[in-house]
């Protein structure tokens, strides 16, 4: 078996569900120390450090070792790493830990081989599956990252744009009253009619930008909340948007277009999850091109660790299939995962050439 198909199988055995990756962070503490690669790890990261012989640019390698729960539905053990033919099942096999294996094999290659100058990292952070993950603090602790590629399950093509996530609760108010006497008052509002006025407003909102590669933004309600009782209108009326964002519209100009259009309030209740896109004239993604020629650019639908690094020259590209994260059954093509393992280490060297 090849080193970084023994690799992932032993990370997908060791499971690493959101809050509870110690076991494996020091497991590949303790491997990657063996290797003889420095390797430090704390409460944001394990970190990989590879020194070129000369001074130059730092190059990240970012990933994340928590996994969501198995949850239900799968007909293989979902924290044995069962191989048949080339897929590996298991929790995480996809999302992210091919990444995290091929990173890291890739990061003894280059030690191997030798770089002609800067630095190589590996950083795998805790809690990318939550809200709390840790990677903002890992890059802080690292010294400073020039470009970065983003592990996440891709099937090696190049997401060159991600959009963004804001979450939103929409209110809209009204009175409360018997729904006999409704139509009595012509003043009178009712808020879960008030809400469903303005639900149907949401996709004209943002048509006016679209991205060039992610195309318009979409906001999704995702929950729905309202009423007293059978026979009482409702005061208030809730619904809780999923808006996935692009470069082309910041969530300050987005919340201000929903204040201005929609008679309901607007509550903002997270945009740390911004949108992102490789720099135009990119020599990181010029280097993974040499690399993998056959690889092709794309907009990423959903959100990763990426945020962290948006100011910087990054890509996000892995080894698996996206729409497998988080399903029973997940899966990874083993092939990938070398091919993954040979990009890494190729991209690395051409960058810091």
């Amino acid at each position: 078996m090849a080193p970084e198909i023994e690799l992932l199988a032993d990370l997908v055995t060791t499971a690493s569900v959101s809050g509870t990756e110690a076991a494996l962070a020091a497991k590949i503490t303790a491997m990657v120390e063996g290797w003889g690669l420095d390797v430090t790890c704390d409460e944001a990261s394990v970190t990989v450090q590879v020194r070129g012989s000369e001074p130059g640019p730092t190059l990240a390698l970012i990933s994340h070792i928590d996994t969501v729960p198995a949850g239900e539905g799968w007909t293989r053990p979902p924290f044995e790493a069962t191989i048949e033919g080339d897929r590996l099942y298991g929790r995480g096999s996809g999302d992210a830990k091919a990444s995290v294996a091929a990173m890291l094999c890739a990061a003894r290659d280059c030690h191997a081989s030798g770089l002609a100058r800067g630095r190589l990292l590996v950083i795998l952070g805790f809690g990318e599956e939550t809200k709390d993950t840790t990677m903002g603090l890992a890059v802080q602790h690292c010294g400073g990252v020039d470009a970065a590629i983003i592990g996440e399950p891709t099937n090696l093509q190049f997401a060159v744009a991600q959009r963004g996530l804001m979450m939103v609760n929409l209110v809209a108010h009204g009175q409360q009253r018997h729904a006999g006497y409704a139509s009595a008052d012509p003043g009178f509002t009712n808020a879960a009619v008030a809400l469903a006025k303005d639900l149907v407003k949401l996709d004209a909102l943002f048509t006016a930008r679209p991205h060039p590669i992610l195309g318009q933004p979409f906001v999704t309600p995702t929950m729905l909340e309202a009423g007293v009782s059978r026979n009482v209108t409702p005061p208030s009326a809730k619904a809780v948007l999923d808006v996935r964002s692009t470069p082309a519209w910041g969530h300050a100009e987005m919340a201000a277009v929903m204040r201005a259009e929609l008679h309901s309030d607007v509550e903002v209740t997270s945009d740390r999850l911004v949108p992102c896109e490789t720099p135009a004239g990119s020599a990181l993604l010029a280097a993974m091109q040499r690399a993998r020629p056959e690889g092709r650019c794309y907009g990423s639908p959903t959100c990763s660790d990426w945020v962290f690094v948006r100011d910087r020259d990054a890509v996000k590209c892995g080894p698996g299939t996206s729409p497998r994260s988080h399903t029973p059954d997940e899966y990874v093509d083993l092939p990938e995962v070398t091919a993954a393992r040979v990009f890494y280490a190729q991209v690395a060297r051409e960058y810091l050439a």
